[in-house]
């Protein structure tokens, strides 16, 4: 695969922002230097970025401990399960988990294990004590996810030797203690007591997002230009729900992540100034007009809507890689379901947000974050992986299927849930900018070239919708069946605000 790497200082800052990243935990293999990866020579996409600059390798400007308060991650390695407590559940000899424990605390479990490659066939089990109590909630399935989000084959973010298997996500919520099980298929149906072997290397992820960026300092101060998502909101407020208003509350994030955050704020720059938490919204006339002063503009596009930055939502920008990876054009949109459960409010989002990176990154060894964008229950839009909010970003979503495309999760478990109005308009509205500013018809077809899945081999050309959802280039149940149904009617709304 083809890919156009950036590296963060030739975006607009001195060396300052070169800076290494923090070694990674120890749940994973260290990630190799961004700078030791070989820039692509794909020509740039519309707004692409600059071209391609080595970075500097200098010390880091703060210790590990600084890090860790931004978040951490416990990583416990599994052991034999010789008695299960519910033996229906596969062979009594053959699982893999831990007994009830007390952790320090997290929000964020998964599962992960050696090799990327390896798929996991079996049953994943969570049940966890809310911190602070003796309450234990009753046992949660964690979806296995077995690679069909990540890096494409043979691409540099899942050749770089980081990558591990790895099971998705599940929020649960500030919790301080743990009990997972992990048990097998049977190998052969007839026969239970033949399991199916599980992947060597099992660990159980304990994430914490850590806290919330800090509030803006009092009146009196300088104003921050920009203005970030109110902390409190939820989904209680129909307005809200449908058309978020522009945020009141501006949040910053500790001095020690200001440098590294301006890489990747100055990427937005033209939509928002440094360092600002939220990107406004613009009309369709506004967003037209933006459009055709940049070269390459296409005719139909829908209006711009507000979206948090990755400053906004608290993304520690010293865990990815420093260089941004960027691919020709983006040609279709991919809709996910984060598989993360629905429990959660509008208020925690951004935490289930960090703590989704932090998994990602540190627990998988993916670069960054692997949506382009994430939307919530209420509606709110999240910038994703960095790189440029206009940008053609190469994410790591959709195996097979990552280049030329995006990436949008919704975050929850829409399998048996259906989706809220909120999100799945904010879907319409997010595809109806984005697409158009690369002139695709969100109700239109597009011909993608694999680069390898569980249902397309590597080369073959497959005929898709621009709207498509994960499944279809896949074999996965994610988005989940509701959230799958309501593609349709995303589609017809977004070329509909495009003036199709």
């Amino acid at each position: 695969m083809r890919a156009l790497l950036v590296t963060s200082v030739g975006v607009t800052c001195a060396a300052a922002l070169t800076l290494p990243l923090a070694a990674p935990a120890l749940s994973a293999p260290a990630v190799p230097s961004a700078s030791a990866r070989p820039p692509s020579s794909a020509p740039e996409s519309p707004g692409a970025g600059p071209p391609s600059v080595r970075a500097a390798e200098l010390p880091l400007a703060a210790s590990r401990a600084d890090a860790e308060a931004a978040g951490s991650t416990q990583s416990l390695p599994l052991e034999p399960l010789t008695a299960p407590s519910d033996r229906s559940m596969g062979p009594a000899t053959a699982g893999q988990g831990l007994e009830r424990r007390s952790a320090r605390p997290f929000s964020l479990v998964g599962v992960v294990w050696d090799d990327a490659d390896a798929e996991l066939h079996g049953t994943v089990q969570v049940r966890t004590r809310a911190a602070g109590s003796a309450d234990w909630s009753g046992w949660q399935d964690i979806e296995t996810h077995n690679a069909e989000h990540a890096a494409d084959l043979g691409s540099d973010e899942r050749s770089s030797g980081a990558v591990r298997g790895a099971t998705a996500p599940l929020w649960v919520g500030d919790s301080d203690g743990v009990e997972v099980r992990v048990l097998p298929e049977a190998a052969d149906p007839q026969n239970r007591s033949a399991a199916a072997p599980l992947p060597e290397g099992l660990r159980l992820e304990l994430v914490d997002p850590g806290p919330d960026p800090a509030p803006e300092p009092a009146a009196g101060t300088a104003p921050e230009p920009a203005r970030a998502v109110p902390p409190g909101r939820t989904a209680t407020t129909a307005a809200f729900a449908v058309n978020p208003p522009p945020p009141t509350t501006p949040v910053v994030l500790p001095e020690v992540l200001t440098a590294e955050s301006e890489a990747a704020s100055a990427v937005n720059a033209e939509l928002a100034p440094i360092g600002a938490t939220f990107i406004p919204a613009l009309t369709k006339a506004e967003t037209e007009e933006a459009a055709n002063a940049a070269a390459g503009a296409k005719p139909y596009i829908g209006p711009r809507p507000g979206i948090i930055t990755r400053k906004g939502w608290g993304a520690d920008e010293r865990l990815r890689e420093r260089q941004f990876a960027y691919t020709r054009t983006v040609k279709a949109a991919f809709v996910h379901h984060s598989a993360t459960g629905n429990n959660y409010t509008c208020k925690q989002a951004p935490s289930v947000l960090r703590s989704i990176y932090r998994y990602h990154v540190k627990s998988s060894g993916w670069r960054d974050f692997g949506y382009n964008f994430a939307v919530d229950k209420c509606g709110n839009i999240y910038e994703g992986r960095a790189g440029g909010v206009t940008k053609a970003v190469l994410g790591a979503h959709t195996l097979g299927f990552n280049t030329n495309t995006m990436g949008i999760a919704v975050l929850g478990s829409y399998s048996s849930t259906n989706p809220p109005a909120a999100a799945v308009t904010a879907v319409s509205k997010l595809t109806a900018w984005k697409l158009g500013l690369f002139g695709a018809n969100p109700k239109g077809k597009v011909t993608l070239t694999s680069g390898g899945s569980n249902k397309y081999k590597a080369g073959k050309r497959v005929k898709m919708n621009v709207i498509s959802g994960h499944r279809d280039g896949f074999a996965t149940e994610c988005p989940g069946a509701r959230l799958y149904k309501k593609l349709g009617k995303a589609r017809t709304t977004s070329a509909k605000l495009q003036g199709r």
